[in-house]
Order: C-alpha cells, then structure tokens, then sequence
C-alpha cells in the first residue's frame, strides 16, 4: 500500500468534493487544499533523498553520498572493532600453542557469530542495515576467518613474538581492511539507494500522511480564524 499516494488522493478527492458541496464549500476546499499542499512537499522531501532532480541542490543525497559512505562503513569497523588492542588480545591467547591445538581452543564462527551479534544490538546497527544488515557482513566470515587462522599460525611459531606482534597486527588490521573494500567495492549506489529505501521508505510514507493531517488541520484553524464555519 502505498501511503503517499493514498493520502494525496483523499486530499485531492477533499478539494473536487468542495465544488459540489451546498454548504462551506470553500472551507472544505481550503482544508483539502492544504493537507494536499503538505502531504506533496512531504512527498517531493522523500522522493529528493534518493533520487536527483535537476536544478534542485541537495536532492539526491543517498546517491551522492556513496564513497563517503563506503568509507564511513570501513573506518567504522577498523576503529571500533577491528582496533589494535582487540587484535593484540586475541593473538595473546594463542601464544605457545600449536596449529591443531590453537585451533581447537578458538572457535572462529562463535567469534564471528558474536562480533555479528554486538554490531545488530549496538548504536551502529543502522548504518548496518544500510549495506544489507547482517547478511552483506556473511561473506566476510570465511575469509576473515581464514586469514585469522593464517596471521595467529604465523603468530605461535613465531620464536621471538614480542618483537613481532606489533607487524603481525599491523598485517591483520590491513588484511581486515582489504576484505572490507572487497565487499563495499561490489556495492554500487544504485543497490545502496535500493537497500535504504527497502529499509526506511515505507516509514517515510508516514512523513506524507502527517503532512496532509498538519496541513488539513491549518486550513481547518485558517477557515476557523476567517469566520468562514462558525
């Protein structure tokens, strides 16, 4: 059901009624006019978020703003879960531990399955859903498992790991990224702007219903302040 269109129908059907009505016609008229009036500039607001319209500035800003977003999604994940001190304590348990042993201690897809679950329940849960929420993050798992099992291999064979921790980090944290672009970079602002209007433009048709009540409700108090009802 599409809530825009409804609501600019019912006040468009409110201004043609006016004209056959007896009675406070022009009050009725007034009243559809401006509840037309708000639900269509609401209506044209959503519309300008995702698409672009010549000679209107501003309008098409989930297009517009792709690259930025892609790398917002990659700072993202690199500053505040991918940080060097979460990285320094995962490879720390591992230390003195061989391949089999290693990997029998550390259960990588409850690891990926948690990280997951903390990104879906915290504040950046939103920008999330715009590339696709956890689904898009699920062809990370076996190669960002992967290359874990590879950098914390490196690791326990490492004969002197204080001196080489801080370089095995830096390599992990740099591996992380490049599988990060690798996913962003299939992204294209066309499945973006597809995945933010499956997301959000069904609650933004309520923007156009409450801009024809608001603007009804001002033609009703303006036809009341001219005197043209009671």
């Amino acid at each position: 059901m599409n809530k825009s269109l409804i609501t600019n129908l019912i006040a468009l059907s409110i201004c043609l009624l006016s004209t056959i009505l007896p009675v406070h016609n022009k009050a009725i008229f007034t009243i559809g006019m401006f509840a037309l009036l708000g639900g269509m500039t609401n209506w044209l607001a959503v519309h300008m978020l995702f698409e672009k319209i010549p000679l209107m500035y501003g309008s098409g800003v989930i297009p517009n703003k792709f690259q930025e977003f892609k790398s917002a999604i990659k700072t993202l994940f690199l500053t505040e879960f991918f940080t060097e001190e979460n990285i320094t304590a995962v490879l720390s348990k591992s230390e003195n531990n061989e391949k089999d042993k290693l990997f029998e201690l550390i259960n990588f897809n409850k690891l990926f399955d948690g990280l997951m679950e903390a990104i879906v329940k915290s504040k950046l849960s939103t920008m999330l859903a715009m590339i696709g929420g956890k689904e898009a993050l699920e062809p990370l798992r076996e190669p960002m498992i992967n290359k874990l099992k590879d950098k914390l291999l490196e690791h326990s064979r490492s004969k002197d790991n204080s001196g080489q921790q801080d370089e095995i980090v830096k390599k992990l944290k740099e591996s992380v990224g490049e599988i990060i672009d690798g996913r962003l970079d299939q992204l294209t602002p066309e499945q973006v702007k597809r995945i933010v209007e499956d997301m959000i433009k069904t609650q933004l048709g309520w923007l156009v219903i409450w801009g024809g009540i608001i603007g009804g409700g001002l033609g009703l108090i303006l036809t009341i302040a001219e005197n043209q009802i009671f």
